[in-house]
């Protein structure tokens, strides 16, 4: 294997405490992560191809000085559409590149699979973004795994090694024609040259999947280039993330896994020979929020009242221990269910299922808390919302969150409006943005292209 040309990169370090929580707004199919969000009567029936509609949901999370959108990407229609709308954004980058057109400040965090395109058009393309928005744009770096997007390429599954092979030589490649344009190229001088060709140079990369010649032909972003992020993962995944992210993201049940996770994060980049802080853990959140519980609750239940309740239901009966089915889903249990519930002190969805029950809620209740949601889920007052979110905060179980929503219509001006102002009030959440580009934002350190400590075999480079 050939190391990895070292040119135009740099690296520095951030502050090693954070004394504010980044907080970030996960969007998707412009409605929301409800199936029924589109069945509300305050639904734009044409919001999931209607550019203004998340360029509107952008701006609330502006507004809030959230720091970074998020985009999912699935590379397949993922969704049942003769229930609900497709999962997922029609396309994260292009999508984004009209959204940096309607912003100002907030970061654009988009996902692309390292699996099928090719390292130069996704430097290109991110890069692109970038530079149109001044510095904003991230790149969730993922490699897919689901059968059916291979299919779309016309490709089988690799195995799992084969996978992060090619995941390693992608992001180096891109890294490296990020830094292909070199700063000391300069500005465009009228009475001289546009740039200096001398520092705009190909890199001439080539790996067991995939290569690159460069230049591209895009000068340094303010920022230099894109933020990446990472799923958190373990194995390959983990050793990937320490070794390139500057965001990771992850979806613990509690804190105690959230903390695991972030230890063996942080190991994982001193095994790359990079400083733990610079890397930030995010983890994913659901809220709604209402001005008192039982109104947030009740608009959780007018998304489930339009959907069909009866799965879930029996699901929750399952997760109580109950041996009967719940026939009264509006009355709380009686005393003798509640003396033969029984939680599965492994699975922290029946635990909180069981501590609902006997807290006197009833079953329709209970799902409208989002117990069965992937991620945990905050129903209730903005305070409770806050309380959740400095807890873990505090506990230095995450250096943010990602905040998801049921319905993208209300619920993202509703946590601005309602738990923004207490998280300040808190002095846990900054009062605007200091800085513009999405490094600032995330108080990370600057880099321009291929980061030279893991530029070589020693540490795991892949060309």
């Amino acid at each position: 294997m050939n190391n990895v040309k070292k040119s135009e990169s740099s690296a520095g370090k951030p502050e090693t405490k954070n004394k504010h929580m980044i907080l970030g707004a996960v969007l998707g199919n412009n409605f929301g992560s409800h199936p029924a969000a589109w069945r509300m009567p305050h639904a734009d029936l044409g919001s999931y191809t209607n550019i203004d509609a998340i360029v509107k949901q952008a701006r609330s999370a502006e507004r809030g000085g959230m720091q970074f959108l998020f985009l999912p990407e699935r590379l397949f229609l993922q969704g049942d559409l003769s229930k609900a709308p497709p999962l997922f954004n029609i396309d994260p980058i292009i999508t984004l590149s009209a959204v940096a057109q309607a912003t100002e400040k907030i970061g654009l965090m988009g996902t692309a699979s390292t699996s099928f395109t090719e390292p130069y058009l996704l430097a290109r393309q991110f890069k692109a973004l970038d530079v149109i928005s001044r510095g904003r744009a991230g790149w969730n770096a993922v490699p897919s795994y689901e059968p059916v997007a291979f299919a779309n390429f016309g490709k089988v599954p690799p195995l799992r090694e084969n996978k992060y092979e090619r995941l390693h030589e992608v992001v180096q490649i891109v890294q490296a024609l990020w830094g292909s344009w070199g700063y000391e190229a300069g500005r465009p001088d009228p009475n001289g040259m546009f740039a200096d060709p001398a520092h705009i140079r190909p890199i001439d990369l080539q790996g067991k999947h995939v290569g690159a010649r460069g230049p591209l032909p895009i000068p340094p972003s303010e920022q230099g280039q894109p933020v990446i992020m990472m799923p958190a993962s373990s194995g390959y995944g983990l050793q990937a993330a320490g070794m390139y992210a500057n965001v990771v993201v992850g979806m613990p049940s509690t804190i105690q896994e959230s903390r695991a996770i972030r230890r063996a994060l942080q190991e994982a980049a001193v095994q790359a020979g990079r400083d733990p802080e610079e890397i930030k853990f995010v983890v994913f959140a659901g809220f709604t929020v209402g001005e008192t519980k039982r109104k947030a609750l009740d608009a959780r239940r007018a998304l489930d009242d339009r959907t069909d309740i009866r799965g879930p239901l029996s699901h929750l009966g399952a997760y109580l221990g109950l041996r009967e089915e719940i026939a009264l889903p509006d009355a709380p249990l009686t005393a003798a269910q509640l003396a033969s519930v029984r939680a599965n002190p492994q699975d922290a969805r029946s635990i909180l299922a069981v501590k609902l029950a006997k807290a006197g809620w009833s079953p329709r209740d209970i799902l409208a808390h989002g117990v069965f949601e992937a991620t945990p889920t905050i129903v209730g007052t903005a305070e409770e919302a806050a309380d959740y979110l400095q807890e873990w905060f505090e506990a230095g179980a995450a250096d943010g969150f990602v905040t998801n929503f049921d319905d993208f219509h209300t619920g993202i001006d509703e946590f601005v409006d309602r738990v923004v102002p207490v998280l300040r009030e808190r002095g846990l959440f900054l009062d605007g943005y200091e800085g513009k580009t999405l490094r600032d934002h995330l108080s990370l350190p600057e880099q321009y292209g291929l980061d030279p400590r893991i530029a070589n075999e020693s540490t795991g480079g892949a060309l």
